[in-house]
């Protein structure tokens, strides 16, 4: 087993306008992927979209608060994007190098994650196999992010570090925790 905590740092120019702290834990065991976010601070001051009852995959959940992490196989450009809304929505995107053919990744068929979001935190938390995407043999490079939407429209973009000039997620050198 693979057990890791991480802490997500705000890009520059675009500090926190609440306080927040954005920390969590990924491991892989086997081919069992969990990671968990916590997000502390002023919670009122970011927009989180409602619960849904039918939770489905939906495309740009990136445009609000948002929930992401990147799998690349290592020595390989093909990297796995995922997005994971607070309201029960996801993706999962396949990329056969930086930023080039952008599939959704059909071998998925659910991400099977839970939201609980209390006063002062809000917890994501995912389980899922890899086998559908990845060898359990494959060591896999990981980037985690947030994107996080305030009720007053501006936009913070969170990660284990900032690799470019503006955020840029995709980055492979932002794939710094290995598994």
């Amino acid at each position: 087993m693979n057990n890791q905590t991480f802490y997500l740092q705000p890009f520059a120019s675009t500090a926190s306008l609440a306080n927040l702290k954005i920390a969590g834990n990924i491991n892989r065991n086997i081919n069992q992927l969990s990671i968990c976010y916590t997000v502390t601070g002023d919670l009122k001051e970011i927009t989180l979209p409602p619960p849904s009852n039918t939770p489905s995959r939906k495309h740009q959940l990136w445009e609000d608060t948002c929930f992401e992490f990147f799998l690349g196989i290592k020595n390989s450009p093909k990297y796995w994007e995922f997005n994971l809304s607070p309201a029960g929505h996801w993706n999962v995107y396949r990329f056969d190098a930086y930023r080039q053919g952008m599939q959704e990744e059909t071998a998925l068929t659910i991400l099977p994650f839970h939201v609980s979001n209390q006063t002062d935190k809000l917890v994501l938390t995912l389980k899922m196999d890899l086998d559908k995407i990845i060898s359990p043999k494959q060591i896999i490079e990981v980037a985690i992010t947030t994107v996080i939407k305030y009720i007053n429209n501006g936009v913070t973009y969170w990660a284990l570090t900032h690799q470019g000039g503006q955020p840029d997620f995709h980055l492979r050198d932002s794939f710094i925790i290995e598994l």
